[in-house]
């Protein structure tokens, strides 16, 4: 491929000299030798003793980086990808590389506007504002003892519950006033809804089954729970005036015609920025079709890479790792792998495609047009723009994004 360029390198003398000693210096620090305290062993004596090629790899990875850089420099080339680095050639004299560097790949555009992707129609129906004024009300609910009458779908029922697998008591399967909501599916099926229709004082057992997608050593077995219901709680919603409208934000509204055209409106909005999002998605999949690119597997690995550490860091806010992720899914590095690289695949071919339609069309973006856009999106976040600026990656990553929101409005023209 026409991006892929092996050069060869060399570091010698007095460059390679210095990487040793320095590689002797990280070395001797752990390095305990008879008649020596630890760490002050004399480089001629640990040479006698362990060799000098035990300082090779580290001399190796110290000379590299200069290496790397020079060839790059020397070269005129912007990697894309991690390089790939086979050593040729070693002593105590010099070190050969030989280092493949994967550069942009070509791209040659098709047609990239007027798709005939057709615009989406945004329309809400009354069911919707319903439900969405449900989830409103519901959330301002007062939840309150029921007094009379039986368990139903959405009380929280107060339970005690035993339960009991092959005639032992199940670890972990009892609880002392448990407030279970009806209709969460907090336990296995046919849980809840063995308790809908209970009163309060009443006792009931529960003849169930584990489901095969439990854990191991439960999955599919039989279980029996005794639950008796302490209490019952029940929402009461909210009636719909102006201290309930006030409550959801809209202090100036004071009748449900208008508190219902400004729900409707609010589901407008979110639904235009979704199916928005999904227009551009199509644009950019029909001009990525129409554009010629040949992707090299280092790039899409590249990409993958990124999704795993950001995939990592949205499991650790959730206080979980890549570990037990693999282990709760039966899934593993490499499974995880193969299932992100069909979109690592589409993300790297639209950023390209954006990339060439921005040289196309020639965006630029000004020093004055980022700062005030760096400006704008601090204040958003809350932050001052010197900190915005170094959690984006700096000015020009500014530009990029802007760059990049240029060419898709573009690619979007029908």
């Amino acid at each position: 491929m026409k991006n892929v360029h092996v050069i060869n390198a060399e570091v010698k003398g007095s460059e390679w000299s210095s990487a040793l000693d320095a590689a002797f210096q990280k070395k001797k620090k752990d390095v305990k030798v008879d008649g020596f305290r630890k760490g002050a062993v004399p480089k001629d004596i640990y040479i006698k003793k362990f060799g000098i090629e035990s300082l090779y790899m580290d001399a190796v990875d110290i000379a590299l980086s200069s290496a790397y850089n020079q060839a790059i420099r020397d070269n005129g080339l912007i990697p894309v990808a991690e390089p790939q680095i086979d050593i040729k050639g070693i002593n105590q004299d010099h070190v050969e590389f030989e280092i493949t560097i994967i550069t942009k790949p070509e791209v040659k555009l098709g047609k990239y506007t007027k798709l005939g992707v057709k615009k989406p129609t945004i329309k809400v129906s009354e069911k919707e504002i319903d439900e969405e004024i449900a989830k409103l009300s519901t959330k301002l609910a007062e939840i309150v003892i029921k007094e009379n009458g039986q368990v139903v779908e959405g009380n929280t029922a107060v339970i005690d519950f035993d339960g009991v697998v092959d005639g032992e008591k199940l670890e972990g399967g009892s609880g002392k006033n448990y407030p279970l909501e009806i209709g969460s599916h907090t336990f296995i099926p046919g849980f809840e809804e063995g308790i809908i229709g209970m009163s309060v004082g009443e006792t009931k057992t529960l003849d169930l089954q584990f489901p095969d997608n439990y854990t191991e050593n439960l999955k599919g077995k039989d279980v029996t729970f005794t639950v008796t219901v302490n209490e019952i709680k029940e929402r009461v919603l909210p009636e719909m005036n102006k201290d309930f409208f006030a409550d959801l934000g809209y202090e100036d509204i004071d009748n449900e015609k208008d508190f219902r055209a400004e729900i409707k409106k609010s589901i407008e909005e979110r639904k235009g920025v979704e199916e928005d999002d999904k227009y551009i998605n199509e644009c950019l999949e029909a001009a990525s079709q129409n554009m010629e690119i040949e992707l090299n597997p280092e790039i899409v690995d590249d990409e993958v890479h990124r999704m795993m550490h950001q995939f990592e860091e949205q499991l650790s806010m959730q206080g979980l790792n890549l570990e037990q992720y693999y282990q709760f899914t039966g899934s593993s590095h490499d499974k995880l792998h193969e299932q992100m690289a069909p979109e690592a695949t589409k993300r790297v071919r639209y950023r390209y495609l954006l990339e060439e339609v921005a040289d196309k069309e020639k965006i630029e973006i000004s020093d004055k047009v980022a700062e005030a856009e760096a400006e704008k999106m601090a204040s958003l976040y809350g932050m001052s723009k010197e900190d915005f600026l170094s959690a984006f990656g700096g000015l020009d990553m500014v530009k990029y994004d802007l760059r990049m929101r240029q060419a898709i409005e573009i690619v979007k023209e029908n």
